[in-house]
């Protein structure tokens, strides 16, 4: 073969390389190294560009009322009317107005009418309500969104929540009733919230019922459920199952109050249990366990696609002053909460 015959040979070989190497990059679509890429081929950059990011702060009962009719000394309604609204929260608006949406579990009344109390067949049994100046508090502290799926929002009937409804939208807030859920949407991702009652697995079926149409219409779903037995650490076997039961269905995020202290968090099957995310701002006492946590979950999303997501347990206080809660700084109480939500304590106090 002569010297022109070699060289065409050489040129012809390095572009059939360079075809093949081209397509095997569109095929896989994976950015090629430099030592890979064969010369004179062009070449697709990898999307480098960062996430659009969801951040969601979830919190547990936040009660804005005193017991009704309790109008003594240091009550929280009498309290409330010597403070701005801000006071309440604003030790945690570092947090809650770095995210999307704050959510909490809306434990009491709002209302300015003269109401009768609910009849209720067990005991010890409580009823709380507030004017509906208190409402005001929820957005002064950035919280947008709250659950009115608990044991005390028909404590003055239909009429009280009704005014407690409107009370929340007047002030800008979004209320979430029994078996009702919102979508909430950013970057092209709707995330779904369903907000309900859980006392016993008997009502697993409607909440299933839900996951089924949600997972189907929605990127990422959430039920925030009430239920449970008060004041203990571990959940019920119940719970865990019809928890477990609800991730196995589709939903993402389970996360559970009533109990008034915490219980602990799981991973499972690829999705995010908190059995109790215990009381926040209760006013309803000031002697309730004082440790609580915010679940924080990051969303992180491009072009309207989930890419990823990850979460963060931050432990608070529920009292420094009076009903306002705040972040606790390093040290053994926050360890303790932590090690507690990751089952490696048995208690979150000491």
């Amino acid at each position: 073969m002569g010297r022109r015959g070699l060289l065409f040979l050489i040129c012809l070989l390095l572009l059939t390389g360079c075809h093949d190497g081209y397509w095997q990059h569109q095929q896989s679509v994976s950015a090629l190294s430099a030592d890979t890429v064969h010369p004179g081929c062009e070449t697709v950059e990898e999307d480098v560009s960062l996430p659009d990011t969801i951040t969601m702060s979830f919190v547990g009962d936040v009660m804005l009322s005193s017991e009704y009719y309790a109008g003594t000394y240091m009550t929280f309604n009498p309290f409330a009317k010597t403070v701005e609204p801000r006071y309440f929260f604003e030790k945690m608006l570092s947090v809650f107005s770095a995210d999307d949406w704050t959510v909490a579990n809306c434990e009491n009344v709002f209302t300015d009418q003269i109401q009768e109390m609910a009849e209720k067949n067990y005991t010890p049994a409580y009823w709380y309500a507030s004017g509906t100046e208190n409402a005001g508090i929820l957005p002064a502290g950035s919280v947008e969104v709250v659950s009115l799926a608990n044991n005390h929002a028909l404590d003055f009937g239909w009429s009280g929540f009704n005014d407690t409804e409107a009370a929340l939208q007047a002030a800008g807030v979004i209320p979430v009733g029994e078996k009702k859920s919102v979508v909430l949407e950013k970057h092209g991702v709707r995330v779904a919230l369903f907000c309900c009652s859980m006392y016993s697995a008997n009502h697993l079926p409607a909440i299933l019922d839900w996951l089924g149409n949600a997972v189907e219409h929605t990127d990422y779903q959430i039920v925030y459920f009430h239920g449970g037995t008060e004041r203990i650490h571990e959940p019920e076997e119940w719970k865990i199952s019809a928890c477990r039961a609800l991730v196995d269905a589709g939903a993402d995020l389970v996360l559970g109050n009533h109990p008034h202290v915490l219980q602990p968090y799981e991973a499972y099957n690829g999705g995010e249990i908190v059995y109790s995310l215990g009381n926040f701002l209760f006013g309803g006492s000031r002697s309730c366990e004082n440790a609580t946590i915010v679940f924080r979950l990051v969303i992180e999303a491009k072009e309207g696609r989930i890419v990823g997501t990850s979460s963060e347990i931050l432990p608070c206080f529920c009292y420094g002053e009076w009903w306002q809660p705040y972040m606790m700084e390093d040290g053994e109480e926050k360890q303790a909460v932590l090690d507690f939500m990751y089952g490696r304590r048995e208690s979150p106090v000491e």
